[in-house]
């Protein structure tokens, strides 16, 4: 079945960090944008000639609400030409081409086993839109172990609603780890986000690894969990770049 197109209007822009922006969008033509939490959309970009120059592909950071908007969350990679047009040359009113909603990187019906939610930076869109979907449409789940993986505080997206999340759903553990500037004060994680799930799944218990985040961070995560002795129909990956 072919993937439609779709035309979209930017909504606004927020500035999250000084690299990171959240978008708003609302598609023509619906008045209730269809999607699993954990898929993405396709846009088509004015930054090229051939497809695969034009090509920008984005996880989901909202919920399926009802409405006819989704929200992005994207950081500005310096050489990039799809987040240097979203940065520099798009503003409220622009009409960008997308196709999806696509994507397999979805919770299951019926959630068995533990979930450990592995990401760095933007990689937490996926996960943001999963765990507010269960707060809206709440289903059985085990615990849920969000591990987010930054370089300091600042760089920390969502925090204030991860914490409120974790407490309105008893089973979210959030975990944060921080792999350069870390506050004196700081009693959390350090490090990388390979450590911080090979200590919390150290017995090997049940659980399904969802990661989502730049190549070398999936890489290393997939040899890792495997190595820890899971199968790797439980290890399921959203590649970034």
């Amino acid at each position: 079945m072919a993937i439609e197109w779709h035309k979209s209007t930017l909504l606004r822009v927020e500035q999250c960090t000084p690299l990171t922006r959240r978008f708003w969008f609302e598609v023509h033509g619906t008045d209730g944008f269809e999607f699993k939490p954990g898929q993405f959309v396709t846009f088509d970009l004015p930054i090229g000639e051939k497809p695969k120059d034009r090509w920008r592909s984005y996880s989901i950071a909202s919920p399926p609400n009802g409405t006819n908007e989704f929200e992005l969350v994207i950081v500005l990679v310096p050489d990039g030409g799809g987040t240097n047009y979203l940065f520099q040359h798009s503003q409220p009113g622009t009409e960008i081409m997308f196709r999806g909603p696509v994507g397999k990187f979805v919770l299951p019906q019926v959630i068995e086993n533990e979930l450990c939610f592995v990401c760095t930076g933007t990689g937490i869109a996926p996960f943001r839109s999963m765990l507010l979907d269960l707060k809206n449409n709440p289903r059985p789940t085990r615990d849920i172990h969000l591990v987010f993986g930054t370089r300091t505080m600042d760089d920390v997206l969502y925090h204030e609603e991860m914490q409120s999340l974790a407490a309105q759903l008893p089973q979210l553990k959030y975990h944060i780890t921080l792999s350069r500037e870390v506050p004196p004060e700081w009693s959390g994680y350090r490090g990388y986000v390979h450590a911080v799930y090979e200590e919390l799944f150290s017995d090997k218990r049940p659980a399904d690894f969802y990661l989502c985040g730049w190549k070398n961070m999936i890489d290393e995560g997939r040899e890792r969990i495997a190595a820890m002795g899971y199968d790797r129909k439980h290890i399921h990956m959203e590649l970034y770049g």
